[in-house]
């Protein structure tokens, strides 16, 4: 050990000067520092703890419990050992506060050789998001105060909180298509797949529907008569860029716009219709960050010093989740829509450009914004003409909808008003009724 030639020194001065008494307290007091390093270390080392969170996925109200398993290795008495399972203040102090603690994170125990101890805390989610619970933070030290270790003890876990679904009673986001699903009144289109039944030739009809067998029987020329029908199906468009949700806004803002697309998708994986996600935010599933488990540390602030997840993502590219109407596709885009963030990557019109080809004609598409600027209203434009059949919803305080809508009106675009959830909801009874 490097202390013993230091003993060995202060002990020879003493012997030669006379001042016995002051090189045996010396010594004494370095035996006793490096006694307290040794068992400090050797306890912070002998501990494991184990996580288990009762659910990774739960929706906005719900409680979800975390169990913390302790485990003594050594055959060490431990005098005291600080457990504490970093939940960021973040989420749980700034407003609005999206875990509710209802158990303190932070435990202290006393650990017996070869024993195992088990506590629990619990969680109240009030707001959809990813959010990391842990890791484990270790901290003993010796009885007298003079040396304190750090460890980080896991890996931290991941709760979704699941955006809370509106029930819709009714909604049109059917697309004007031939050969589709739906039975409609309006007869502009018509699947040439589904025949209804004959009537005599009038002046205009195409040949092609000419039924030359009843003609023939008759003598009187017919035409096939055929089933007006429509797709029924959306792809949801989200935007998140920074640019047009402004921070001021947040998170409330968002949250309601990713509350709207998963009721908007809930409705229609209700009525087995086909629906996709489509988005510039950033998943916050690509923040997460490896840990050291094993380190020692000598203080707190170097212990907790980059333990939460990343801030930043270098990953720009669109989200992106095709059409279907399963429950699995479902579930996927509830919980990529829990997990949206806001980013300062592609903007609305850029991610139309980047996506276009990925958004089939046969569905509508639904964007959902909080202010769209003129390169967007002109990319949407362009859209419509081209053949989508669009619906855009506002998502902006009651007093901003006119001057927000202005440009989208006059680019002939339908604007849905998305002032709160019971504004959706009473929009589209309405827009059923009709």
């Amino acid at each position: 050990m490097a202390i013993l030639p230091l003993i060995a020194i202060l002990l020879l001065f003493g012997i030669l000067t006379g001042a016995n008494f002051f090189a045996l307290g010396a010594s004494t007091f370095l035996i006793v520092i490096q006694l307290a390093k040794h068992f400090s270390m050797r306890w912070i080392e002998a501990v494991d703890v184990e996580r288990f969170v009762e659910a990774q996925e739960v929706t906005v109200g719900e409680t979800v419990g975390v169990g913390m398993k302790i485990i003594n290795k050594s055959g060490y008495w431990i005098p005291w050992m600080l457990i504490d399972d970093k939940v960021a203040k973040r989420y749980t102090k700034l407003p609005p506060v999206a875990l509710n603690l209802l158990v303190a994170t932070v435990q202290l125990f006393s650990l017996s050789p070869r024993k195992t101890t088990l506590y629990r805390y619990a969680l109240q989610t009030q707001r959809r998001g990813y959010y990391q619970l842990g890791p484990t933070l270790l901290e003993t030290g010796d009885l007298l105060g003079l040396h304190r270790s750090f460890r980080i003890a896991n890996q931290p876990s991941y709760l979704t909180v699941l955006p809370r679904l509106t029930v819709l009673e009714g909604i049109e986001v059917s697309s004007r298509r031939p050969m589709g699903e739906m039975k409609v009144e309006d007869r502009v289109l018509e699947d040439p797949t589904l025949m209804t039944g004959l009537r005599e030739y009038r002046a205009g009809d195409p040949m092609n529907r000419v039924h030359w067998k009843a003609t023939a029987r008759t003598g009187t020329l017919h035409t096939r008569v055929f089933q007006p029908t429509c797709v029924q199906g959306a792809m949801l468009l989200l935007d998140m860029h920074e640019s047009t949700n402004p921070k001021n806004h947040e998170p409330v803002r968002t949250d309601l716009a990713v509350s709207a697309a998963a009721s908007i998708a809930h409705w229609l994986y209700q009525n087995a219709e086909p629906f996709g996600l489509v988005s510039n935010g950033r998943d916050a599933a690509q923040r997460i960050r490896e840990l050291n488990k094993r380190g020692l540390y000598s203080n707190r602030t170097s212990a907790t010093a980059d333990i939460e997840m990343k801030s930043s993502s270098e990953q720009l590219s669109p989200v992106i989740l095709g059409a279907n109407r399963t429950p699995e596709h479902f579930a996927e885009l509830h919980r990529m829509l829990a997990r949206l963030e806001r980013t300062d990557g592609l903007k609305l019109d850029q991610l139309l450009i980047e996506t276009e080809n990925r958004l089939p004609k046969l569905l509508s598409v639904i964007v959902i914004v909080q202010r769209v600027d003129e390169a967007g209203v002109l990319a949407l434009e362009l859209m419509r003409r081209r053949g989508y059949a669009l619906t855009v919803i506002l998502n902006c305080h009651q007093d901003e909808y006119i001057e927000r809508a202005a440009r989208l009106i006059a680019a002939r675009l339908p604007v849905v008003p998305l002032y709160n959830e019971d504004s959706l909801r009473e929009y589209l009874r309405h827009q059923s009724t009709k």
